[in-house]
């Protein structure tokens, strides 16, 4: 009789969820708005876009009064990873790493279309440059622009804030008038 071979590995076999019986609904609410308004960015850039994530953060702009101030220096220490700039392949496996090392819960904004799509470094032949962070990381909010705008990251924090709570707390900028 043939021997199992003792090196294959057996797929894990996940325990069903099982709601908890006491709920805290009005605790998770109240935790997931605190959350969404202190969201903790890492002191992350790549390219141009930096200087726009940057500016941001000074006394102009002030993305302090928002509660995303604290630009933390370790992964370790953020729940937000704004990638601002061009993903080259050289650098690709640093951000997957410094992704891992964020703790849970963790966000990703996708900030330039460099980090969206490749911007205008995509062509035919290219081989150095990925097109988009969302082929290594999953994102959350996508910033357009070539540079953005401060102000389009102001709405990108805004629009986290939804996903995380599920309320705006900040008014809507004025629309357009056509």
């Amino acid at each position: 009789m043939a021997e199992k071979n003792k090196h294959t590995i057996e797929p894990m076999i996940r325990p069903e969820v099982v709601p908890p019986v006491v709920q805290f609904a009005v605790a998770e609410k109240f935790i997931e708005m605190c959350r969404s308004l202190s969201i903790w960015p890492m002191a992350f850039g790549l390219a141009c876009c930096s200087l726009e994530m940057m500016a941001a953060g000074m006394c102009r702009f002030d993305l302090a009064r928002f509660g995303s101030e604290v630009f933390r220096p370790s992964p370790r220490q953020a729940d937000l990873m704004i990638v601002p700039g061009t993903i080259s392949k050289k650098m690709a496996p640093a951000i997957v790493r410094l992704y891992e090392q964020m703790p849970h819960p963790k966000w990703v904004i996708a900030f330039g279309s460099c980090a969206i799509s490749g911007g205008p470094f995509v062509f035919k032949g290219q081989y150095g440059i990925i097109e988009g962070i969302d082929k290594l990381i999953p994102v959350d909010v996508y910033v357009p622009g070539c540079p953005p705008r401060p102000e389009a990251l102001f709405e990108a924090i805004f629009k986290l804030q939804e996903l995380i709570s599920g309320k705006r707390w900040w008014p809507e900028p004025p629309k357009e008038a056509e």
